[in-house]
């Protein structure tokens, strides 16, 4: 009965999201990292993206290391409406909410964090607000990726906020980018092969900084 139950509550994604905005002037943002982390395991995973108009999205879809179906997505609705993408596969495919696995750029983590989760709320990101709101719960996994605050504390208004999230990385700084993006796709192999829950453990305790990229 134990091994039933807890069987029953191993979250094991199978549909993967990366936000971002589409548009070559967004490319490489931090507001984008979401779409960076699921570019890097389209090519890792050997499963390409294409768009698809029914999902509103770059989609793409394949076997995972776990040898399960995988789904890929980056919906190309911008930021702000990412759920409708989102919306149309898990509709399309039936999917439950905490099959999908989202990942997208926070700035109250400093970069070289990341912190995964299995529910919980938008935390004012415009894309998580959508994603709730077209899903109907807060409960499905996310995995979210620092990208620290702006380095001027004048800049922490509204203003220079946009500017910060839609500005991009600096050369040191996309460094220690690919040491996170690669970090991140391990710690969605793992969340595939043993659960979004032990995942937790090794994704969470880890920080890198720049004298490891």
């Amino acid at each position: 009965m134990t091994e039933a139950v807890a069987k029953k509550t191993l979250v094991i994604p199978q549909l993967i999201v990366g936000l971002g905005n589409p548009e070559p002037k967004y490319d490489q943002t931090r507001h984008n990292i979401g779409f960076a982390a699921v570019d890097a395991l389209s090519r890792s995973w050997k499963i390409p993206l294409a768009e698809n108009r029914k999902f509103q999205g770059e989609y793409g879809e394949g076997i995972a290391p776990n040898r399960d179906k995988i789904r890929l997505l980056k919906p190309l609705t911008y930021m702000n409406l990412s759920g409708q993408a989102m919306q149309a596969v898990t509709s399309w495919y039936k999917l439950q909410p905490e099959l999908v696995l989202v990942i997208y750029d926070d700035m109250d983590l400093p970069l070289g964090k990341t912190r995964l989760r299995l529910s919980g709320s938008a935390g004012g990101h415009n894309g998580m607000k959508s994603a709730i709101a077209h899903l109907g719960t807060q409960n499905f996994p996310r995995l979210r990726i620092g990208i620290g605050k702006p380095k001027n504390a004048a800049s922490n208004d509204e203003h220079g906020t946009v500017s910060h999230v839609l500005g991009r990385f600096s050369a040191a700084e996309n460094q220690m980018v690919s040491v996170v993006l690669q970090f991140v796709g391990e710690c969605v192999e793992l969340s595939l092969n043993s659960g979004v829950e032990k995942a937790m453990n090794i994704c969470n305790s880890r920080s890198f900084d720049s004298s490891q990229s």
